[in-house]
């Protein structure tokens, strides 16, 4: 996933030409999940496709890769979510298999009109001197600078609560924090056989409100706690939900200190 998820990193242009190198290499079908290329805030990062990655390397015209490219209407920067309308592109595969992956999608019920039509926007939206050209451009410009302050709202706040560290966000609309655990918070969590920050995102749910998912989800390094969050919700919204954060892991923090009285997870559920 580039831009990523859950970390929103944006992979360098000598990182995506490894990826599909070593794909060919190894004979490895890539699945190219681009849907937030237009999601780029770091100045000093680019989005680089696989398929271009794919070019530049020589792998198409050797036709030495086999590559899937997706896009969709509801991620990246219009972030449509009930818009439900996307595309694959298929490239690299032999005739007789493309043929059947055709067939299956065509037997399959397709994307309603609405998200046809924001697809077909998506790819070729109004052109310099059409009516809505200036208009359509001044919105995306809109959205996109207030998702950039939006992400950098959430990476100053975070770092700024102690036993936080979060990385910036260079694209997507995720952040994934790293979150200091007080130790009986990890004992009452290996008591109850249950990941920590799954315990701390549960009752971050309880206590504010605030919905994210466990970093335990997603196969992080060992010791490492964290949950992945979003800054989708409107600025003003993203600074009261960093106190709110930070509100939240000093409760925490207090209720499983030393001393301090456990309860088990989910019983205030």
């Amino acid at each position: 996933i580039n831009p990523g998820n859950p970390t929103g990193q944006v992979l360098s242009k000598r990182a995506v030409q490894d990826i599909v190198k070593f794909c060919s290499k190894h004979g490895l079908v890539l699945l190219a999940d681009e849907v937030y290329q237009e999601n780029v805030y770091d100045d000093n990062a680019e989005f680089y496709s696989c398929k271009r990655a794919a070019a530049e390397t020589g792998l198409l015209e050797e036709n030495a890769i086999e590559l899937v490219s997706f896009h969709s209407t509801s991620k990246g920067l219009y972030g449509e979510c009930g818009r439900r309308g996307g595309y694959m592109e298929v490239v690299g595969f032999d005739p007789e298999v493309e043929g059947h992956l055709y067939k299956k999608a065509s037997a399959a019920l397709c994307s309603g009109v609405p998200g046809q039509v924001m697809c077909d926007l998506m790819v070729k939206g109004p052109q310099p001197g059409d009516v809505s050209y200036e208009s359509h451009e001044a919105e995306k410009r809109a959205i996109f600078e207030s998702l950039k302050r939006r992400a950098k709202i959430v990476e100053v706040g975070l770092n700024s609560i102690p036993g936080f560290s979060c990385q910036p966000a260079q694209g997507a609309m995720y952040v994934f924090p790293k979150v200091t655990m007080p130790e009986g918070a990890i004992k009452a969590a290996k008591e109850q056989n249950v990941a920590v920050d799954t315990m701390y995102a549960v009752s971050l749910l309880e206590h504010t409100g605030i919905c994210v998912v466990p970093a335990s989800g997603f196969g992080q390094e060992e010791g490492r706690y964290g949950f992945r969050t979003t800054f989708l919700p409107p600025e003003t919204e993203m600074e009261r939900a960093v106190g709110l954060f930070r509100k939240h892991h000093e409760e925490f923090c207090a209720r499983y200190g030393e001393g301090a009285t456990h309860e088990r997870f989910g019983d205030a559920m």
